[in-house]
């Protein structure tokens, strides 16, 4: 399995687009705004479909470029239902928007095809996928940890050297601190962390230095 990692969007929003060329199949986790042209080139070359969309968490900056990878790709998309009004109705956020992106275009909002749950297994890319939830960031942020490949995804919930921001609403410090404690560092220290933002680090890094969280 191939991971490209694919910044893009206002805030510099990490998508990352999961290949096997082998199997001629693809997966995106977060689809920041203007991501597709960089996406469809990256399939183009590793001659792969793009047949599903997973979203980490509801925020703007993660799914302002859903729709149009939706419109282009027809793929499966799978979300938790703890940010579906963000999912539904992204322009519930506008008041933010207009504060901290003034003239951010409007957001065009999705129904997920399916809700994922804590700790569901997802068959795809030829390996197993399992869903970890990690709310606090957001009540919907999930990670997705791939044993075989001894990575994790989890949105913007644990950074390097840093943790997502809990000050938006709905966020909870208190809830983001158990997430990471019982969903992530739970995982075996050399698993890879790619998060949201920035750049990758280690469980076992995050566990010994990281001066947010401690295990």
């Amino acid at each position: 399995m191939n991971v490209y990692v694919l910044p893009a969007g206002p805030l510099d929003t990490n998508a990352y687009l999961l290949t096997a060329p082998e199997r001629g199949e693809a997966v995106l986790i977060d689809a920041p705004l203007g991501v597709w042209p960089e996406v469809a080139a990256v399939l183009a070359q590793e001659k792969c479909q793009l047949r599903e969309l997973w979203l980490t968490h509801g925020h703007f900056d993660h799914v302002d470029g859903a729709a149009e990878v939706l419109r282009e790709t027809h793929a499966r998309t799978r979300a938790h239902a703890g940010d579906r009004v963000l999912f539904e109705d992204p322009e519930c956020m506008r008041w933010f928007l207009d504060m901290a992106l003034p003239g951010h275009p409007k957001i065009e909002g999705f129904t997920p095809n399916e809700w994922l749950t804590p700790r569901q297994q997802i068959e795809a890319l030829g390996t197993t996928i399992e869903v970890r939830h990690v709310p606090g960031h957001a009540p919907g942020n999930v990670a997705f940890y791939i044993p075989s490949e001894k990575v994790v995804f989890d949105g913007d919930s644990l950074f390097a050297g840093a943790i997502g921001r809990t000050d938006l609403p709905n966020g909870n410090f208190a809830e983001l601190e158990r997430s990471i404690r019982e969903e992530l560092y739970t995982l075996p220290e050399e698993t890879v962390v790619y998060p949201g933002h920035g750049w990758k680090t280690t469980i076992g890094d995050e566990k010994r230095n990281n001066p947010y969280v401690r295990p």
